[in-house]
């Protein structure tokens, strides 16, 4: 693609809720100036287990928890960008890919998730820094 056509970058659980929580402050700032680029540039992706884990934590994990509406109402702006579903074709990929990679099963979906979107990048800071895999750079925003 060219440069006026940005390729789509995929956004992992974790920069979603730092963005959304005050529990890391610095984190939250990172997570949000990227949060606002990718938006702007409307090159913000995410699958359906990302929503699903982004709901969970929310709801039952942070310092100050979300109620359902809260964390549905997020949810909702980001599911305003693509939203990458996770079928059976996904979920057979992800299998080969975590025992060809030594990858946990959730972090193999995100990464064939993110692959299946055409990212060219996945912002996580659960994966290794800089490493290729399917084509999508994995970078951790946080470092």
């Amino acid at each position: 693609m060219t440069a006026g056509n940005p390729r789509p970058s995929f956004v992992d659980t974790n920069v979603f809720v730092y963005a959304a929580t005050d529990d890391e402050p610095q984190r939250q700032a990172i997570a949000r100036d990227l949060l606002g680029q990718l938006t702007e540039s409307e090159v913000l992706q995410t699958s359906t287990q990302v929503l699903q884990e982004l709901y969970v934590v929310l709801t039952r994990k942070v310092q100050r928890k979300f109620t359902p509406r809260e964390a549905l109402a997020y949810l909702d702006r980001i599911a305003r960008s693509p939203v990458t579903g996770i079928d059976y074709g996904v979920v057979r990929e992800a299998a080969e890919l975590s025992s060809r990679h030594t990858l946990s099963m959730w972090d193999a979906l995100v990464i064939v998730a993110a692959a299946r979107s055409g990212a060219e990048r996945l912002y996580s800071e659960d994966l290794q820094h800089g490493r290729k895999i399917l084509g999508v750079e994995i970078l951790n925003p946080f470092l």
